[in-house]
């Protein structure tokens, strides 16, 4: 019966010698792989171990894991990943996942990255290893039996033996287990350690705190006797400074009667003096027109009489002939008839130079052919004077030498014979191999052109690759940072809602829920940026208050706030009338400019709804804003019934100020802060968005891309290969070209070389006989001959001498005719320039003449016109200076009555000083008043937390006083007592010494105590649950190990027990057995081997032959097969070393395994394929790839009579 639980599919890529995707369908039963050496069968061993989760390179049969990727061929580029994917059928849900396909992925980068994934999603190797451990198939890989696997398991030692029994029995997972609880108790003692010195610290923290908490007790009763003894003084202190106030304001009315008649008669002085001051602004224009009248026409004056001037100057200047024209010069005409005088001599001049050339030419001929002759005269005499010496020293030797030089003539003719063959062999093998050449060219530019094609539509699938790669990594980086502007801003806007949030009695009036109640007032208001400040100290106080819509609203929210004792409440009643209602001045409503330098504090506030708007608008009025003290100082002078508010926040006006230091930041602007923090992550929130909608078209683009890039590749690859054919047969032809053509420049210039020695030997040699003639002759005919020799050189010698003189008198005439006309050269153009130079003259000397005359005329009319307008424009003159002093003398007259009207107002303005600064000083003596009473209000609210008005009714100087001394038990209260000043004094004294004795006091004693105590338990419960969960972890370990022991045992006892009966199958008439090393001590005992085959004495397996030991180690892994089998095994070669009978014996294992287990077999032997089920051939192409070759066996059923089943073959 075949298991459900099967490989279904192997998929490779770029997986060591699979550089293309190759996919394997697995089938149930026995599958061999086979093929050459060296083809890649053992890679697919290798894959199954990889994606499984191997994790040693030496185990793959590599140097390091970037090993298993494709490294590339001649013909192949390398690749940049390994991938490889394996489905397993799990439709009998072996495997603990809810599926019936499962496929497991393992992907590694050359950059080192690695993926794995368990149906396409990514999960951690320690999944994979989980999954697959129940199934018998964990890391230890005893399912795969690679190449020298066998060794390994007889090399193995005891307890790596029993690693095999105990992954094939499933207890690896449960040994981890072990170890993952073992690890966390040993950080547990850690943390216990470290809770057991934290709870001693607390300890010893909780007895000195304790007492100062107890300290802290004390000091709040004398603090609160304190409190109320400072807030009597100070609400009678406030109520004295607010008689003696009102007292003042009553003394005030005096001064101001006697203000306003002053002010009444200087209004009427400013009145006459704006009216005089319009006239003179209206007079003043026609002032300034008379003015501009008389100068100019005073200016016009000048100009015309200046033009007059000018104008005669001109007259006299250009009215005579001017007597700096040059006199006339040479004529033209004569210059002209010189110059073609000079052309005719020049032309006659070169006529002679042409024939004395010529007669150099020929004086230098006959000088040549004279020196030839007598250089042969000199040789023929030579000739005979070397004859006459030849007889002298014998005629044999000259004969000899004679022989010598015709012998070295026949050989040099031979040997350039030879070379002039090798010279047109080479020629012709340099021609053919150039056609050949050639047409290669043509085929290689086909190609090229092709291969251009190509590498353009790869560069520029590159380019869409790189810049969709480029986008999606832009869109990441912008995501990435919009998202931490998002956090950023979001942990902004938390902690500016968080230091918004009120603990007052205004914030709990509006966590009430209070009907009528339109929340704070920051929620209603904009200020511009920059002011927050400034209108938060307007404001005061009521910047943090909260909008009522009525005043019935209003007195339920403070009588609930007193009914529940919440504190004091602020509130802003919208609806307020507006101060133009009740008569209040509104300079900002009405468009009054405020003071130089300021700005109405009611246009910086934006106020949506129109009732809130009106009341802040009354708040506001007669408050400027200005940007520090010196412009409030300036404004405050101008205008003193106005408030004044710096930009830091600090506030001046005639009757108080505060400000100082800058304190933590203003509702206001906590406000606007948490607002543009809203905005920030809204906007922020919105990239986030936009960047995510772009990424899926992006990495979409990006997967195209890299498919189009993929394929061009593809392409370009194969072009390449086709090139590189192309490629070494036109280096081929090329080598062959330049070797003929190398041999033929090496033999020219042996030709050249023996020709000259040719030439050389036959030149000697018709010397040597033309010597030998002369000496075999008689002597007198050579005497004869040396005479007549001496006597032609000597006239040969004269003949050359006279044509050598007749040579240098030729060049001698030449040369004095080339100087004449190198004198003459050029003397006729001069003369032609000189005579157009000389006409040109004369006519720009005509041409001013005629301008002369012409600027005259002009000059005399303009003199004359300027003569008769500066007659006519004399009288205008005249008339604009009258007029221009009438005009003078009515502005002299307004000038002195406006200086009266000033006088008797500058001496209005010195009594109205003086009233001024008597009012002045007296406001300035209330305004101490109201500022002493305003410190006095800031202490009551900054000291003690209550508004003055609260501070007089409840601690008013008519407001008895209650007793404070501590009652006993059952006595009855003391009364209360009225108002005495000196005893709340001695009181307060008695309460500042109370505490001064008291010491320094913690006041979070109380709360640190609390807090400690509470933390002191908390440990005390975490020590005790780290106890517990140490005996938890305690108890996991020893049900793990009594786990552990059990199935070891029971996996041990099966396994020993196939053992006793695989043994003797593989080795007929032999006995083995499996021996525990301490059969005691079944959590750490190893196993031992016991091997006796037939007719051996032996047991050790070191003394067994090499066969022998395969076969053991085949027995010990089958006894582990049937005792705990796995969904699947693998048999790389193990059957390579054994002989017909052994295998015929391993095969019957095989079949018997094939009921159970699916086997994928790699193999070179027959038999094991006749047993297999389906074959797969694994071949290398020549380019380094692997492919393979499926080929599915079908049985069919055993026929009666024992005889062998057929099987079917379909391949693939």
């Amino acid at each position: 019966m075949l298991p459900f639980v099967h490989l279904k599919t192997l998929t490779l890529r770029g997986f060591k010698s699979f550089a293309s995707a190759t996919t394997l369908h697995l089938e149930p039963g026995i599958t061999c792989v086979v093929g050459p050496n060296g083809s890649g069968k053992s890679n697919v061993v290798d894959a199954l171990a990889w994606v499984m989760g191997e994790q040693g390179a030496k185990t793959l049969r590599g140097g390091s894991m970037a090993d298993v990727i494709f490294a590339g061929t001649s013909s192949r580029a390398p690749l940049g990943r390994a991938e490889v994917s394996l489905t397993i059928d799990n439709t009998d849900g072996l495997l603990p996942i809810e599926y019936t396909e499962v496929t497991i992925s393992r992907t590694l980068f050359r950059s080192g990255g690695s993926e794995y994934a368990i149906n396409g999603t990514p999960c951690r190797l320690l999944d994979i290893q989980e999954l697959l451990s129940d199934t018998g198939m964990g890391k230890e890989m005893h399912v795969i039996v690679g190449q020298g696997r066998l060794d390994s398991v007889l090399q193995a030692s005891a307890e790596e033996r029993r690693g095999f029994i105990e992954e094939a029995a499933g207890v690896l997972k449960h040994r981890r287990r072990k170890e993952k609880a073992l690890r966390k108790l040993e950080a547990m003692q850690a943390n216990l350690a470290r809770v057991n010195d934290l709870s001693a610290e607390i300890r010893r923290q909780l007895g000195p705190l304790a007492r100062q908490a107890d300290v802290a007790r004390r000091a709040q009763v004398v603090q609160a006797d304190l409190r109320d003894a400072r807030a009597r003084l100070l609400a009678d202190d406030l109520v004295q400074l607010t008689a003696a106030l009102a007292q003042d304001v009553a003394d005030e009315t005096a001064v101001r009667e006697r203000k306003a008649h002053v002010e009444a008669a200087q209004a009427d002085a400013r009145a006459r003096l704006a009216v005089l001051e319009q006239a003179a602004a209206a007079a003043a224009p026609r002032l300034g027109q008379v003015t501009d009248v008389w100068y100019q026409l005073s200016g016009l004056r000048e100009r015309l009489r200046s033009l007059g001037n000018v104008a005669s100057e001109r007259c006299r200047l250009l009215g005579a002939p001017s007597t700096a024209e040059p006199a006339p010069g040479r004529d033209p005409a004569e210059l002209d008839a010189r110059a073609a005088a000079a052309r005719e001599e020049e032309e006659a001049l070169q006529a002679r130079l042409e024939e004395a050339r010529a007669a150099l030419e020929a004086r230098t001929a006959e000088r040549t052919t004279a020196e030839e002759a007598e250089r042969e005269a000199e040789r023929a005499l030579a000739a005979v004077h070397r004859g006459v010496a030849d007889r002298r020293e014998g005629l044999a030797r000259l004969t000899g030498q004679v022989s010598a030089r015709r012998s070295r003539l026949e050989a040099g003719e031979a040997e350039l014979g030879r070379l002039r063959a090798t010279l047109t062999a080479a020629q012709e093998r340099a021609a053919t191999a150039h056609a050949e050449f050639t047409a290669l060219e043509q085929q290689v530019a086909g190609v090229e052109e092709g291969e251009e094609g190509l590498d353009e539509a790869h560069e520029a699938a590159t380019a869409e690759l790189e810049d969709a790669e480029q986008a999606v990594t832009a869109l990441v980086e912008a995501e990435r940072a919009a998202e931490a502007e998002r956090a950023t801003a979001a942990a902004r806007r938390d902690t500016f809602a968080l230091s918004l949030r009120r603990k007052d009695g205004t914030g709990a009036l509006l966590d009430s829920g209070l009907p009528g109640l339109l929340g704070p007032v920051p929620e209603h208001v904009s200020v511009t940026p920059g002011w927050e400040n400034a209108l938060a100290a307007a404001l005061g106080p009521l910047a943090e208050a909260a909008v009522a819509e009525s005043v019935d609203v209003a007195v339920d929210a403070v009588r609930q706030a007193r009914d529940r004792d919440g504190g004091q409440v602020r509130l802003v009643l919208a609806g307020a009338p507006t101060p133009a209602d009740d008569g209040a001045p509104t300079p900002a409503d009405d468009g009054e400019a405020p003071p130089a330098g300021a700005t109405w504090a009611a246009e910086l506030v934006t106020v949506p709804d129109p009732a809130v708007r009106a009341t802040l608008m009354r708040l506001l009025a007669g408050v400027v804003v200005v940007e520090d003290l010196a412009d409030a100082r300036r404004v405050l002078t101008d205008a003193p019934t106005l408030t004044a508010v710096t930009r830091a926040g600090d506030v001046l006006s005639a009757t108080a100020a505060h400000g100082g230091a800058p304190g933590a930041p203003s509702v206001l602007e906590l406000h606007a802060a948490h607002e543009e923090a809203v905005a920030a992550v809204d906007d922020a929130a919105a990239r986030v968005e936009r960047a995510r909608f772009a990424l899926g078209p992006a990495r979409e683009r990006v997967d195209a891309a890299r498919t189009g890039a993929r394929a061009t590749l593809e392409d370009l690859h194969a072009s390449d290969a086709r090139l590189t054919a192309v490629a070494e047969r036109l280096g081929r032809l090329g080598s062959t070209l330049r070797g003929a053509e190398a041999e033929a420049e090496r033999t020219r210039p042996a030709i050249a070389r023996v020709e000259g020695e040719v030439t050389e030997h036959a030149a000697e040699l018709a010397a040597l006989a033309e010597r030998l003639e002369i000496a075999q002759r008689e002597p007198e005919q050579a005497e004869d001959d040396l005479t007549g020799a001496t006597a032609a050189r000597d006239a040969a010698t004269e003949i050359a001498r006279s044509a050598r003189t007749a040579e240098t008198d030729a060049r001698l005439a030449l040369r004095t005719l080339e100087e004449q006309a190198k004198a003459l050269s050029g003397r006729a153009a001069s003369l032609a320039a000189a005579a157009r130079a000389e006409r040109e003259a004369r006519r720009r000397a005509a041409e001013r003449e005629a301008r002369r005359v012409a600027q005259a005329r002009v000059a005399a009319e303009v003199r004359e016109g300027a003569g008769r307008a500066l007659a006519a424009i004399e009288g205008s003159v005249a008339a604009a200076a009258a007029s221009r002093e009438d005009a003078e003398h009515e502005r002299a007259e307004r000038e002195e009555t406006l200086t009266a009207v000033r006088t008797e107002l500058e001496e209005i303005a010195a009594d109205l000083a003086t009233l001024t600064d008597a009012a002045h000083r007296d406001e300035v003596a209330r305004a101490e008043q109201r500022l002493r009473i305003s410190q006095l209000e800031e202490r009551a609210v900054a000291d003690l937390g209550l508004d003055p008005q609260v501070l007089v009714d409840d601690f008013g100087p008519d407001r008895p006083v209650p007793a404070t001394a501590p009652v006993a038990d059952g006595e009855e209260p003391a009364e209360a007592r009225p108002y005495v000043r000196a005893e709340q004094e001695k009181r307060l004294r008695a309460a500042e010494r109370d505490l001064t004795r008291l010491g320094k006091v913690n006041p979070l004693a109380l709360e640190e105590h609390a807090a400690l105590a509470e933390r002191h338990k908390f440990l005390t419960d975490q020590l005790a649950d780290l106890k517990k969960s140490r005996a938890d972890l305690m108890q996991i370990v020893r049900e793990v190990d009594d786990r552990v022991e059990r199935v070891f045992a029971e996996a041990f006892a099966d396994t020993a027990a196939q053992f006793e009966q695989v043994f003797p199958r593989l080795f007929p008439g032999g006995e083995g057995r499996l021996v525990l090393t301490d059969p005691d001590d079944l959590l750490t005992t190893g196993i031992e081997i016991e091997a006796r085959p037939a007719g051996k004495k032996v047991k050790r397996l070191s003394l067994l032959s090499g066969g022998e030991r395969s076969l053991t180690a085949v027995a010990l892994l089958v006894s582990i097969f049937k005792a705990r089998p796995s969904p699947f095994y693998v048999m790389d070669e193990v059957e390579a070393a054994l002989d017909d009978v052994n295998l015929g014996r391993l095969l019957e294992i095989f079949t018997e395994l094939r009921a159970s287990s699916q086997l994928i077999v790699i193999t070179h032997q027959k038999r094991t394929m006749e047993v297999a089920d389906a074959l797969y051939g694994v071949t290398m192409r020549g380019d380094g790839v692997t492919t393979v070759i499926s080929q599915r066996l079908e049985r069919e059923p055993e026929p009666a009579g024992g005889e062998q089943p057929h099987r079917h073959v379909s391949g693939s």
